[in-house]
Protein backbone atom coordinates (compact mmCIF):
# COMPACT_ATOMS: atom_id res chain seq x y z
CA UNK A 1 0.00 0.00 0.00
CA UNK A 2 1.18 3.63 -0.81
CA UNK A 3 1.43 6.47 1.71
CA UNK A 4 -1.20 8.31 -0.37
CA UNK A 5 -3.52 5.48 -0.70
CA UNK A 6 -2.35 4.45 3.26
CA UNK A 7 -3.65 8.21 3.87
CA UNK A 8 -6.74 8.38 2.29
CA UNK A 9 -7.99 4.97 3.46
CA UNK A 10 -7.23 6.34 7.27
CA UNK A 11 -9.30 8.78 6.61
CA UNK A 12 -12.44 7.34 5.05
CA UNK A 13 -12.31 4.64 7.45
CA UNK A 14 -11.98 7.56 10.11
CA UNK A 15 -15.40 8.79 8.67
CA UNK A 16 -17.05 5.66 8.75
CA UNK A 17 -16.43 4.96 12.18
CA UNK A 18 -17.71 8.23 13.01
CA UNK A 19 -20.52 7.48 10.99
CA UNK A 20 -21.34 4.11 12.54
CA UNK A 21 -20.38 5.78 16.10
CA UNK A 22 -22.91 7.54 15.67
CA UNK A 23 -25.69 5.12 13.79
CA UNK A 24 -24.66 3.03 17.07
CA UNK A 25 -25.59 6.05 19.80
CA UNK A 26 -29.08 6.70 17.73
CA UNK A 27 -29.88 3.81 15.32
CA UNK A 28 -29.24 1.14 17.30
CA UNK A 29 -29.17 2.70 21.21
CA UNK A 30 -31.86 5.11 21.21
CA UNK A 31 -34.34 3.66 18.62
CA UNK A 32 -35.28 0.74 20.31
CA UNK A 33 -34.57 -1.98 17.51
CA UNK A 34 -31.67 -3.94 19.81
CA UNK A 35 -34.77 -4.24 22.39
CA UNK A 36 -37.08 -5.38 19.91
CA UNK A 37 -34.61 -7.57 18.00
CA UNK A 38 -33.33 -9.37 20.73
CA UNK A 39 -36.63 -9.00 23.07
CA UNK A 40 -36.68 -13.09 22.97
CA UNK A 41 -32.89 -13.96 23.42
CA UNK A 42 -32.11 -14.87 26.89
CA UNK A 43 -30.01 -12.39 28.96
CA UNK A 44 -26.20 -12.47 28.91
CA UNK A 45 -23.65 -12.60 31.72
CA UNK A 46 -21.18 -9.79 31.34
CA UNK A 47 -18.64 -9.56 34.08
CA UNK A 48 -20.71 -11.81 36.38
CA UNK A 49 -24.34 -9.58 35.74
CA UNK A 50 -26.81 -10.86 34.23
CA UNK A 51 -28.15 -8.16 31.62
CA UNK A 52 -30.28 -7.99 28.45
CA UNK A 53 -29.10 -9.15 25.26
CA UNK A 54 -29.90 -5.84 23.53
CA UNK A 55 -27.59 -4.40 26.18
CA UNK A 56 -24.63 -6.53 25.44
CA UNK A 57 -25.47 -6.21 21.54
CA UNK A 58 -24.62 -2.36 22.08
CA UNK A 59 -21.66 -3.16 24.00
CA UNK A 60 -20.27 -5.52 20.74
CA UNK A 61 -21.47 -2.80 18.45
CA UNK A 62 -19.28 -0.20 20.30
CA UNK A 63 -16.38 -2.13 20.88
CA UNK A 64 -16.38 -2.74 16.87
CA UNK A 65 -16.61 1.23 16.51
CA UNK A 66 -13.76 1.78 19.10
CA UNK A 67 -11.32 -0.76 17.46
CA UNK A 68 -12.56 0.32 14.22
CA UNK A 69 -11.22 4.29 14.95
CA UNK A 70 -7.90 3.07 16.63
CA UNK A 71 -6.65 1.55 13.81
CA UNK A 72 -7.67 4.12 11.08
CA UNK A 73 -5.41 6.39 13.25
CA UNK A 74 -2.75 3.69 12.95
CA UNK A 75 -3.21 3.45 9.58
CA UNK A 76 -3.11 7.35 8.96
CA UNK A 77 0.49 6.61 11.65
CA UNK A 78 1.97 4.23 8.67
CA UNK A 79 0.99 6.29 5.83
CA UNK A 80 2.80 9.60 7.47
CA UNK A 81 5.54 7.11 8.28
CA UNK A 82 5.70 5.88 4.82
CA UNK A 83 6.06 9.46 3.33
CA UNK A 84 9.69 9.73 5.00
CA UNK A 85 10.79 5.66 4.30
CA UNK A 86 9.52 3.11 2.44
CA UNK A 87 9.16 -0.02 4.21
CA UNK A 88 7.26 -3.45 3.16
CA UNK A 89 6.57 -4.10 6.45
CA UNK A 90 4.45 -0.68 6.98
CA UNK A 91 2.61 -1.51 3.95
CA UNK A 92 1.58 -5.25 4.74
CA UNK A 93 0.69 -3.22 8.40
CA UNK A 94 -1.52 -1.32 6.81
CA UNK A 95 -3.29 -4.25 4.64
CA UNK A 96 -3.31 -6.21 7.97
CA UNK A 97 -4.93 -3.47 9.77
CA UNK A 98 -7.11 -2.70 6.75
CA UNK A 99 -8.04 -6.10 6.76
CA UNK A 100 -8.61 -5.96 10.46
CA UNK A 101 -10.81 -3.46 10.61
CA UNK A 102 -13.10 -4.96 7.78
CA UNK A 103 -13.22 -8.69 9.68
CA UNK A 104 -12.83 -7.71 13.14
CA UNK A 105 -15.48 -4.63 13.30
CA UNK A 106 -17.40 -5.66 10.10
CA UNK A 107 -18.86 -8.82 12.02
CA UNK A 108 -19.12 -7.14 14.60
CA UNK A 109 -21.40 -4.46 13.09
CA UNK A 110 -23.26 -7.30 10.75
CA UNK A 111 -23.62 -9.51 14.01
CA UNK A 112 -25.31 -7.05 16.17
CA UNK A 113 -27.11 -5.81 13.29
CA UNK A 114 -28.36 -8.58 11.30
CA UNK A 115 -27.94 -11.40 14.41
CA UNK A 116 -25.54 -14.04 15.71
CA UNK A 117 -26.24 -16.11 12.61
CA UNK A 118 -26.54 -14.44 9.24
CA UNK A 119 -26.07 -15.79 5.84
CA UNK A 120 -25.15 -19.04 7.92
CA UNK A 121 -22.24 -17.45 8.75
CA UNK A 122 -21.61 -17.59 12.77
CA UNK A 123 -20.47 -13.81 13.32
CA UNK A 124 -18.73 -14.14 16.18
CA UNK A 125 -15.95 -16.63 14.92
CA UNK A 126 -14.85 -14.45 12.31
CA UNK A 127 -13.61 -11.59 14.75
CA UNK A 128 -10.78 -13.05 16.47
CA UNK A 129 -9.57 -13.57 12.76
CA UNK A 130 -9.78 -9.91 12.19
CA UNK A 131 -8.84 -9.52 15.77
CA UNK A 132 -5.55 -11.32 14.88
CA UNK A 133 -4.79 -9.49 11.96
CA UNK A 134 -4.98 -6.38 13.42
CA UNK A 135 -2.23 -7.65 16.28
CA UNK A 136 0.27 -8.78 13.22
CA UNK A 137 -0.17 -5.24 12.37
CA UNK A 138 0.98 -4.20 15.45
CA UNK A 139 3.76 -6.53 15.38
CA UNK A 140 4.75 -5.73 11.96
CA UNK A 141 4.68 -1.71 12.27
CA UNK A 142 6.83 -2.20 15.79
CA UNK A 143 9.32 -4.33 13.53
CA UNK A 144 9.52 -1.89 10.77
CA UNK A 145 10.13 0.88 13.17
CA UNK A 146 12.78 -1.02 15.44
CA UNK A 147 14.53 -1.18 11.54
CA UNK A 148 14.49 2.52 10.82
CA UNK A 149 17.86 4.12 10.43
CA UNK A 150 18.15 7.36 12.16
CA UNK A 151 18.00 10.38 10.12
CA UNK A 152 21.63 12.22 9.90
CA UNK A 153 21.36 15.56 11.80
CA UNK A 154 23.00 18.29 11.36
CA UNK A 155 21.41 20.19 14.25
CA UNK A 156 23.21 22.16 17.07
CA UNK A 157 24.33 19.18 19.52
CA UNK A 158 22.20 19.08 22.91
CA UNK A 159 24.77 17.59 24.51
CA UNK A 160 27.28 20.55 25.51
Amino acid sequence: MSAKTCLTVSALSGFLAVFLGAFGAHGLGDSGFLERKYADMDAKSIAGMELPAAYKYLQDFNTGVRYHMWHSLALMGIGLAMLKTRSKLLSAAAWCFLAGIVLFSGSLYVLVICGPSFGGIKWGLVAPIGGTLQLVGWLLMATAFARLKPEVSHATDDRQ
